[in-house]
């Protein structure tokens, strides 16, 4: 099926055009080819290796059928820095920034961590470079892949190499190694909406002009496209979180092969999750086709939680898993499946794992994904695993954010 959803980040903010002070190694080459990057000394095997490269400015299949890196690059006439990792294909083109104060110990790290693989890093450097901070990028979505596969309790070597058909006589596991997609996960990441239109014009036949996850089915793969002038995405930090909240739905509706929709609850719950984990004054709003987010701009919820609650302006469980889409999510469902998912994460920490082990893969009586049932294996997983109804979640969410949740 082809799909896409429409998501919104609360409040706008341009971007700088794409510049670098860098020098170039080799002038006859584009700023993006792989000579130019003085990380890994113009690609040097070894540190490509090390740094957990597959592929490194090289052609590999990217976008819709038929397209792949050089055609992207062509069609957009664009200096994009093609990674390939060992779970993701990536496209970034983005800008010089300087590092910002409120993100310096944050960067600090991971530049100290970084320089144990490329030692040309510099740890204190207070401007981060279009190559620097594509690297920066690949390793923390390679991170975020490692830790939404170790939430969920799976290893790679649980999922199907892809080169046979799936034995319907054991435990389904999608089609293939990518949490069950054939295909690794692709992002692109473009400084301007005009280049953002082009592509989706050009790939999709898509005229938006807000952010793309998307089905490819030829491949099998998803794929998160995003143009920096987008919300706040000129931070890096903001960039990062975003990043993580549609990955980490793409890998939710990708485990064990995207052949249904999970519930839009969990999806979002979890994205909102995982988002403010990583980085909680920037926060994502999915909504559908045609429709708006419902955006609010508060960094800490715990207290909108608690204040919702006491007003009586919850909705319930039942309400929650009955969403069938994002359109129909107002302010205080965002705020309600980030917080149940808070609860069953601390309160109940090996459920939500289970939980999705049970609504994704579900198959027929000929061993085909079939999703059809999903209305009563989700409420079957609550009483099995929590023995509780939808009644009984509410009340126990709600003493623990009695019990847990700041009022101020």
């Amino acid at each position: 099926m082809a799909r896409f959803t429409l998501w919104v980040v609360f409040a706008l903010a341009l971007t700088a055009p794409f510049v670098s002070a860098q020098k170039l190694r080799d002038r006859s080459k584009l700023f993006s080819d792989p000579v130019n990057d003085p990380y890994t000394r113009g690609g040097d095997p070894a540190l490509t290796a090390a740094a957990g490269y597959v592929a490194f400015g090289t052609v590999f299949e990217f976008g819709a059928e038929g397209w792949d890196t050089t055609r992207v690059a062509k069609e957009l006439d664009a200096p994009i820095i093609w990674l390939e990792t060992a779970h993701l294909q990536l496209g970034l083109q983005l800008p010089e920034i300087k590092v910002d104060p409120d993100d310096r110990d944050k960067i600090r790290a991971e530049l100290n961590e970084l320089q144990t693989i490329l030692p040309d890093v510099d740890p204190k450097t207070r401007v981060l470079d279009p190559w620097l901070r594509a690297h920066l990028t690949a390793r923390r979505l390679e991170a975020h892949y490692a830790r939404f596969r170790d939430f969920l309790g799976v290893k790679d070597a649980n999922f199907p190499d892809g080169t046979k058909v799936w034995d319907t006589t054991g435990k389904y596991m999608g089609q293939g190694p990518y949490l069950g997609q054939k295909s690794k996960f692709e992002v692109l990441v473009l400084p301007t909406l005009s280049q953002y239109a082009s592509y989706m014009v050009a790939n999709y036949g898509l005229t938006t002009k807000k952010p793309q996850r998307w089905n490819i089915i030829a491949r099998e793969t998803l794929q998160y496209v995003v143009n920096l002038q987008e919300g706040k995405l000129k931070y890096d930090a903001a960039l990062h979180a975003n990043l993580v909240f549609n990955q980490t739905i793409n890998y939710v509706d990708g485990y064990k092969h995207y052949s249904y929709d999970p519930p839009v609850w969990i999806r979002e719950g979890l994205a909102h999750w995982f988002e403010r984990e990583t980085d909680p004054r920037f926060n994502t709003f999915d909504a559908s086709e045609g429709s708006t987010a419902d955006m609010f701009n508060k960094v800490d919820w715990e207290p909108e939680v608690v204040k919702m609650i006491l007003k009586d302006e919850a909705p319930t469980m039942a309400q929650l898993v009955n969403l069938r889409s994002y359109g129909e999510m107002n302010k205080e469902h965002h705020l309600a499946t980030w917080s149940m998912v808070d609860f069953l994460m601390r309160a109940h920490p090996t459920f939500l794992p289970l939980y999705l082990d049970r609504l994704k893969g579900l198959t027929n009586a000929e061993g085909r994904d079939d999703g059809t049932t999903m209305t009563d294996v989700q409420r079957d997983v609550f009483r099995e695993l929590l023995d509780s109804t939808y009644g009984q979640l509410d009340g126990a969410w709600r003493e623990f954010v009695a019990g847990n949740y700041r009022t101020k």
